[in-house]
């Protein structure tokens, strides 16, 4: 069973940067889980998909909202997910998940019910 812990959460300035990282534990099944991808939750609203990278393909997937300040990668050497935040705003404020499933697509990477594991979270909290 994969298991996933992220780590990078902070608080910082508005127009800053953050790195999360979402490493995976993985057991000698590693071969299931090929898309990683980061959401996020605030209080009251609905988990979003941020960005999702499917691995075996290297595809990337990004929301409207953080396109071009936001860059997910994956580590194969450390099974580790990045997502470097630049030019934060206080609308990026939310706990990030980091997820894993065994494929996406540009039309289903955001389908966060088709994730079957998750990390515990991390927060983020941007100040303006």
């Amino acid at each position: 069973q994969v298991q996933l812990a992220e780590s990078g959460g902070a608080s910082v300035q508005a127009g800053g940067s953050l790195d999360l990282s979402c490493a995976a534990s993985r057991d000698r099944d590693t071969s299931e889980y090929h898309c990683m991808a980061w959401f996020r939750q605030v209080p009251g609203k609905e988990r979003e998909g941020v960005a999702a990278v499917y691995v075996r393909i290297d595809d990337k997937y990004y929301a409207d909202s953080v396109k071009g300040r936001f860059t997910i990668s994956y580590d194969y050497a450390e099974n580790t997910v990045h997502l470097r935040m630049d030019s934060l705003q206080s609308e990026d404020t939310a706990m990030y998940y980091c997820a894993a499933r065994r494929a996406c697509s540009s039309d289903s990477w955001k389908m966060k019910d088709w994730y079957a594991i998750w990390g515990q979270g991390t927060q983020v909290t941007v100040s303006s």
